[in-house]
């Protein structure tokens, strides 16, 4: 798959995801095979008020490229000197503008979502960015509530020099419930000649080529699957290619994920105490007896500590 000038080896794509998708998370899916990965959503207005810890969410090493920032904003200026400031420091393969994020935190800022309601922003924030930047511009939406509507935002889009549309099939008051609409998605590829990239409920192997296959999309963006389970993109990448499922992984492999996490946590200066706590929580998630582990995890108060749990549990796991 193309997107611009970027060339990928792969159909699968991890998802931007605030909170989740940090440069050790995305370089534990780049080992399990992932095509293209995104950095956290970063607010434009913050990058121009030079907030650092804005700023860092672009934080990127050679291993973990191709690399997308996805940008969050109202005003197509602020997006692009956004866009300009994140590109001479982090030098990444693509900008996303980010239509899609449903927090009531966001929509009440006219950003994410909220934006779908404005189609002639949409087109200004577009048109600006891709006739400022080098870089191939994607865009990730979700759908509103009727077809067309849908399809002419989708077609506005790609006028205005998006190089790729990706679109999670649910609407802004949907939030995560219910289910992801395949339907729009294969309506909306139809219409399009540039890269659509489908998003939303593709969470196992036979979901992934179904997906794919229905909705005749160029891709596959994989978003809550794979939090605590960057595993998912050598099984998907795996059946896609073979159509054989790989076995799972031992709960020991899981946890060997969650201490090279911590490791490139450490490495760049990224360990935190929630943030080893909440990755510590998702790595277990689905285990057998775990529970007391997991509550024993929520009383600690420091790093070392939730490592010596997870250590024991590790321990104990490979002595099955």
């Amino acid at each position: 798959m193309n997107i611009g000038k970027l060339m990928l080896n792969g159909t699968l794509i991890l998802a931007p995801m605030s909170l989740v998708t940090n440069l050790p998370f995305r370089l534990l899916c780049k080992k399990y095979g992932v095509a293209l990965v995104y950095s956290e959503m970063t607010f434009s207005e913050a990058i121009l008020r030079q907030n650092e810890t804005s700023i860092a969410r672009g934080f990127t090493c050679d291993e973990e490229r191709p690399l997308g920032i996805q940008l969050l904003g109202a005003k197509a200026d602020s997006i692009v000197r956004s866009a300009r400031i994140v590109t001479k420091i982090f030098r990444p393969e693509l900008i996303d503008i980010n239509l899609g994020c449903p927090a009531q935190s966001v929509i009440k800022n006219e950003c994410g979502a909220a934006l779908l309601k404005k189609p002639g922003t949409v087109v200004e924030i577009v048109e600006a960015l891709s006739g400022s930047l080098e870089v191939p511009v994607t865009a990730k939406m979700r759908i509103l509530n009727s077809l067309e509507e849908t399809l002419e935002l989708a077609r506005l889009i790609e006028k205005a020099g998006a190089d790729a549309l990706i679109v999670h099939g649910r609407t802004q008051k949907q939030q995560y419930s219910g289910k992801s609409s395949y339907e729009f998605i294969k309506n909306i590829k139809r219409e399009l000649s540039i890269p659509v990239i489908a998003n939303g409920d593709i969470k196992d192997e036979k979901t992934a080529k179904y997906v794919l296959e229905y909705t005749q999309c160029d891709g596959l963006m994989i978003g809550r699957a794979a939090m605590g389970n960057p595993h998912i993109f050598r099984r998907l990448g795996h059946y896609l290619d073979t159509g054989e499922l790989l076995p799972p992984q031992t709960p020991g492999e899981r946890l060997d994920d969650f201490f090279e996490y911590a490791g490139l946590c450490r490495k760049y200066g990224l360990l935190g105490f929630r943030d080893i706590v909440v990755k510590a929580q998702w790595f277990t998630k689905g285990m057998k007896n775990v529970k007391p582990v997991r509550v024993k995890i929520n009383r600690m108060t420091d790093v070392d500590s939730v490592l010596r749990v997870m250590e024991e549990l590790r321990a104990d796991a490979s002595g099955c």
